[in-house]
């Protein structure tokens, strides 16, 4: 299945650390080599990098670790395609403006017979489910809200709108507009928030460590989630089946969680995105 990564912190931060790890997924240490994509938020701008070629061994995503880039909120995508074909066009993560500023979107699943009527507003660009479920989102908000309501009405419409995709299949998925972050869960999603005290981390796709201690102040906070998670000697939670989360400055601020949580362990994940086609 796709591999989601992203990032949302109270202040600007480079996700050199995780996406080394990150990107090996791509390639190496897992068979993801239909491309991947990621984008920085700066301010009111993004900065996005998309390659269609597998990001372990892509000279864009050395672009990236050379680049060091800040920012409050990040997503990345590697891409195992199960619609449309592999091409610059599908790869994620997808932006698109609305209310007057930047969303980016990026699903990690696979949607079966999801064919919503065409926006008037927002219409996909390439042949993927992801992008098609991307532009449902937008166009229903839009449509409703002439501008961004405020945090916990657009939280409860999201959920409301999720429900209707997930319906559809697998819709594992990460989305921000540079302020806050939405992540969901249909299987696999984890998260950690990396908070004072800080310590050193070691990445379980290649022989790094880091010590956050020595790159951070006391006031950082900063949140990563991840379809499995990056480290091995870390603490990681994971989201639960159906569970919609929303960060802003690197901690939690709403969720929405069943009433009878259910968690899959690692094995049942990746077997129910087999069976559909969303793994290798």
């Amino acid at each position: 299945m796709c591999q989601l990564l992203g990032m949302n912190c109270n202040t600007p931060t480079d996700i050199v650390f995780s996406f080394e790890g990150f990107r090996r997924r791509g390639g190496l240490t897992d068979h993801h080599v239909d491309g991947f994509g990621i984008g920085f938020f700066e301010q009111k701008g993004i900065r996005l990098f998309h390659d269609d070629k597998p990001s372990a061994g892509s000279p864009v995503a050395d672009l990236i670790k050379a680049y060091q880039i800040k920012s409050e909120n990040v997503i990345a995508h590697i891409r195992k395609a199960t619609s449309g074909q592999t091409s610059l066009a599908n790869t994620h993560p997808f932006v698109r403006e609305m209310w007057g500023e930047y969303w980016l979107f990026a699903h990690n699943g696979h949607l079966s017979g999801f064919q919503p009527a065409q926006g008037r507003f927002y219409r996909p660009v390439g042949n993927t489910d992801s992008e098609r479920a991307f532009c449902f989102i937008l166009e229903s908000l839009r449509s409703r809200f002439d501008d961004r309501p405020d945090t916990e009405t657009l939280f409860a419409e999201v959920a409301a709108l999720v429900r209707r995709v997930r319906a559809h299949g697998l819709f594992n998925f990460i989305l921000s507009n540079g302020d806050m972050m939405f992540a969901h869960a249909s299987t696999l999603l984890h998260y950690i928030v990396r908070k004072a005290p800080f310590g050193e981390a070691h990445l379980l796709d290649d022989d790094i460590a880091v010590d956050f201690a020595a790159v951070t102040t006391p006031d950082d906070r900063v949140a990563v989630i991840a379809t499995l998670p990056l480290t091995a000697n870390e603490t990681w939670h994971q989201l639960a089946c159906d569970e919609l989360v929303l960060f802003r400055d690197g901690a939690i601020l709403l969720r929405d969680t069943p009433d009878s949580p259910r968690y899959l362990s690692q094995e049942e994940g990746l077997a129910i995105a087999r069976a559909v086609g969303a793994s290798h």
